[in-house]
């Protein structure tokens, strides 16, 4: 390590963090993430601002204390609504506001927030300045490189220049641009090309500013090829799909001299959560679908699978399912420890 490389055991939260997701990132999400990484910010769900102040609070905002890091995404334009719910939302303990002007949703463009709010800088930025006049807390700000015609860089700078001077200092970027309208969500994850030359840009444009990448991360190798200039990196999709990818941030992102946790210490340290869930009336699925890509690509993951998606849903159905489930993964693939890193070339797109 260099004279001037940070102490890896000292890396903040934003180095490694994983995105918050629609119908996924909940709290049953968290709590198992939390088997396989301590260091690595979760987000819950966007949240609106309309579900918090009108809705079932608790059930919205409520998560356990082993979730820490955790920060908040809400959903909302209206500076007072959205002050309002970071007052709330500081409560209940979390580490960090977030608010969405990413998502690209029909439903969500029609509520006038998401993505469609990179088209009004003013509009976040007051939002941002009332939310940190009601929380301690750090306020960020997630979003697109652009939306539609809204894609130069002159666009993106200055809205990242108007939100930054009403007090936000983190801005966690998807690098890829958004079509409000003719492309699907998915679409939109996909379609539009990724640009990691527009965000190292805006790094080297706003070096005061911490500025996280998000967008086609599928490894903690391409975290760490993205941290080579970036203060921090967002996987999405691929924590869902191939969790056992966060079983080696402790150690290898983050520094910390400890052993990963096997596929099997994981599901272990995960069992007491779902049997008090159980208890608590809610159904085994609900828990154990966050789990279904813990052994992609291995011996045994058709096995795991299967079990669960055709058992955890019925009446009744307890630990006896995972047991089960469990009985068909092979002892080597169970307690192999977490390969070395890996990556692709990630080179910027051209344009």
């Amino acid at each position: 390590m260099s004279a001037s490389a940070p102490d890896p055991s000292t890396l903040p939260p934003h180095t490694l963090s994983v995105a918050p997701m629609m119908d996924w990132t909940d709290r049953h999400c968290r709590a198992f993430h939390r088997t396989l990484t301590r260091r690595t910010l979760l987000y819950t769900e966007m949240i609106t601002t309309g579900a918090i102040l009108h809705g079932d609070r608790e059930r919205h905002l409520s998560f356990g204390e082993a979730e820490h890091p955790v920060a908040l995404q809400l959903g909302g334009s209206d500076a007072s609504a959205l002050a309002e719910c970071a007052r709330i939302a500081t409560g209940y303990g979390y580490d960090e506001i977030n608010l969405n002007c990413g998502c690209p949703s029909d439903r969500v463009s029609s509520g006038s927030f998401g993505a469609c709010l990179m088209a009004s800088p003013d509009v976040v930025a007051r939002a941002v300045e009332a939310m940190r006049g009601a929380t301690p807390l750090p306020v960020t700000v997630k979003h697109r490189i652009g939306i539609d015609d809204l894609d130069s860089y002159e666009h993106l700078s200055g809205f990242v220049r108007t939100v930054a001077a009403a007090g936000c200092e983190t801005f966690i970027v998807h690098a890829r641009k958004a079509w409000l309208s003719g492309l699907s969500p998915r679409e939109n994850r996909e379609i539009p090309p990724l640009r990691y030359d527009v965000v190292r840009q805006l790094k080297a444009d706003f070096p005061d500013l911490t500025i996280v990448l998000n967008g086609g991360l599928l490894t903690l190798g391409d975290a760490q090829q993205a941290l080579a200039w970036a203060d921090g990196a967002m996987i999405g999709r691929a924590a869902y799909g191939t969790p056992f990818i966060l079983a080696a941030a402790d150690r290898d992102v983050f520094g910390d001299e400890l052993t990963p946790p096997t596929r099997r210490e994981a599901i272990e340290a995960f069992l007491p959560f779902v049997a008090a869930e159980l208890e608590a009336g809610q159904p085994l699925n609900r828990m154990m679908k966050h789990t279904l890509g813990l052994f992609a690509g291995q011996p045994g993951a058709r096995h795991w699978k299967r079990t669960l998606s055709e058992q955890g849903h019925r009446p009744g159905t307890g630990l006896e399912v995972v047991q089960a489930a469990l009985a068909g993964v092979p002892d080597g693939v169970l307690d192999a420890q977490p390969g070395t890193l890996e990556s692709r070339d990630l080179q910027p797109a051209a344009g």
